[in-house]
């Protein structure tokens, strides 16, 4: 049975879910019939064509209207800035349709999880990246120790070839960069979950050569603090980018104080920053703790998880590491969800949801060890 899926965002994210959802069949059957919705006529226009997309010009603000476009969905996909993404959650709670998005942000996340409770269909936020896979891997890590010490997260999506101050390009959401730049971090310090300040505990590393610098920054770790509360003394997530890139955001954010100034501090990126598809997402989860040996004597041990995942072509249009990353893993969650592989009802964490699994799906199959040069329909 073909399923009805409304995509809430027509932006560089939404239209790739669209994409990829109206190309995936099983035995020549569609799975997905998808309808993108916008407020901007403009932005559904330049979406793709399938024959299995249809578009929608929406405003979530119109509760009526979001709630005819929910009315016989099987599940609603946002690709929203987060502070829409309450509204739709409600919605989605109201016409009895399973809910996923792609939030970072922690107070949204919390309050969608209020929705959810004693929901007869599933609430699974965080569905992309980091929050999103970088939690499914982080926490098969975990569970692969008797005692657990450490787990370190640190995700990125980097312009290939950087050529400015802040050795960065626009790749993704401007308005959820700036958020998470800016909203106080969650982690575990010694046992005890904390707040940290975003852009701050800064470090450098290298890899195949490349030396980066991560930093602390706001809802890479979705709910795994909740989840290894009291299992594990040091859990933190950082955002990886080229050095230098911090120290300039910190002057502009509490130097200059556009913290207070979001939007004009959006406009100014948006206008100085040139948006690349050349771009490099990069996964690098590390876990340490105690576990038997080959021969079964209990060691201190470390594990470690790296994917380098670089913009591709799909369908003969070529897109961004971002996009294809966050998009895979979105219409993966939703496979999963469909495929009774995941709770069908009430709150979802991702770490429920299981590496192999993942990895397995073809969605998924992006982040795999050798990814296909191009993904299946």
């Amino acid at each position: 049975m073909t399923a009805s899926i409304l995509v809430l965002g027509g932006g560089k994210i939404g239209a790739v879910v669209a994409e990829l959802l109206a190309h995936a069949t099983t035995g020549g059957r569609p799975d997905y019939r998808v309808t993108l919705a916008d407020r901007s006529a403009a932005a559904l226009a330049a979406a793709p064509r399938h024959r299995r997309i249809d578009t929608l010009v929406l405003d979530v603000d119109d509760a009526p209207a979001l709630a005819a476009a929910l009315r016989g969905r099987t599940a609603v996909l946002s690709a929203l800035p987060y502070r829409l993404t309450v509204k739709v959650a409600e919605a989605a709670r109201a016409a009895g349709c399973h809910y996923l998005d792609l939030t970072e942000d922690v107070a949204a996340t919390r309050r969608i999880r209020a929705i959810a409770d004693g929901a007869p269909r599933a609430f699974v936020p965080q569905c992309g990246l980091a929050p999103g896979f970088v939690g499914i891997v982080a926490a098969d890590l975990a569970a692969r120790f008797e005692r657990l010490d450490s787990v370190r997260m640190r995700v990125g999506a980097l312009p290939t070839f950087p050529s400015n101050a802040l050795n960065y390009n626009l790749t993704w959401s401007t308005e959820g960069v700036i958020n998470e730049y800016c909203e106080p971090c969650e982690a575990i310090v010694d046992g005890r979950r904390v707040q940290v300040p975003a852009l701050e505990e800064r470090e450098e590393f290298s890899l195949d050569g490349v030396l980066y610098e991560a930093f602390n920054t706001s809802g890479g770790l979705g709910t795994l603090c909740e989840t290894l509360e009291g299992r594990v003394r040091t859990l933190n997530y950082r955002t990886i980018r080229y050095p230098g890139h911090a120290a300039v955001m910190k002057t502009l954010l509490h130097d200059l104080r556009l913290k207070d100034r979001r939007e004009l501090l959006k406009d100014i990126l948006e206008n100085a920053l040139p948006a690349t598809t050349q771009d490099v997402v990069i996964v690098f989860v590390t876990a340490a703790g105690v576990r038997a040996d080959e021969h079964g004597q209990p060691r201190f041990l470390q594990d470690t998880v790296v994917r380098k995942i670089y913009s591709r072509t799909l369908h003969g249009t070529t897109h961004s590491a971002i996009q294809i990353t966050t998009a895979s893993a979105l219409c993966a969650t939703l496979d999963l969800l469909l495929a009774g592989k995941l709770p069908q009802a009430g709150f979802v964490r991702q770490e429920q949801t299981a590496l192999a699994d993942f990895l397995g799906n073809r969605f998924g199959a992006v982040y795999a060890e050798v990814a296909p040069q191009s993904l299946a329909a």
